[in-house]
């Protein structure tokens, strides 16, 4: 139960109504870490702006490397909500439900190749150590390994929402919907 009110869709008027109408059109459904912020619509706006941004926009990184940095970054925080949503994501591209547990329970472990081992790495220490983000801690692993400077940004922004948002939904006290996936993936 969330620690501070919010507004549901069949109680939204004027601007929040149509962000919500907005977000049941582009992403099939209003996430409840989109309704804790409905005191303030704008921020609304402005955060699903950031998300579209950083996890649907233009990259070098394909998107379920994004997908899987922010399920890391979730793990390491203890978020449940972000870890479930991203999970749904993850699965959307892999169609692989043994993969993904192992992936869950440990990505050292999972069939994950160099690369994409090397971004979970990074998302977990960002996440855990980011007193550690010299290049010789954190980025000069992705660069021996041939990341480009703009993927490295990339990782880098993803890591930085996911820690952004689940502690909106930590500490705000979203809770897990009874039917988290159903979302527009791609």
């Amino acid at each position: 139960m969330p620690y501070i009110d919010v507004i549901q869709p069949e109680k939204a008027e004027g601007q929040l109504k149509e962000i919500y109408d907005g977000l049941v059109k582009s992403r099939g459904k209003i996430a409840v870490v989109h309704k804790i912020q409905s005191l303030n619509p704008e921020s609304i706006v402005n955060h699903m702006d950031l998300y579209m941004t950083i996890m649907f926009g233009r990259s070098p990184l394909k998107r379920v490397h994004r997908e899987m940095m922010a399920v890391i970054v979730s793990i390491s925080n203890k978020c449940e909500y972000c870890q479930v949503h991203h999970l749904e994501a993850v699965k959307n591209f892999w169609k692989d439900d043994e993969k993904l547990d192992s992936f869950q329970r440990d990505f050292e472990s999972a069939p994950l190749d160099d690369r994409e081992k090397s971004l979970c790495r990074f998302a977990r220490e960002l996440t855990k150590h980011p007193e550690k983000s010299n290049e010789a801690g954190l980025v000069n692993p992705l660069k021996k390994l041939g990341f480009t400077d703009r993927e490295i940004l990339d990782a880098t922004l993803v890591v930085a929402y996911f820690n952004f948002v689940n502690r909106i939904v930590m500490g705000l006290g979203v809770s897990l919907e009874e039917n988290p996936g159903g979302y527009k993936y791609e």
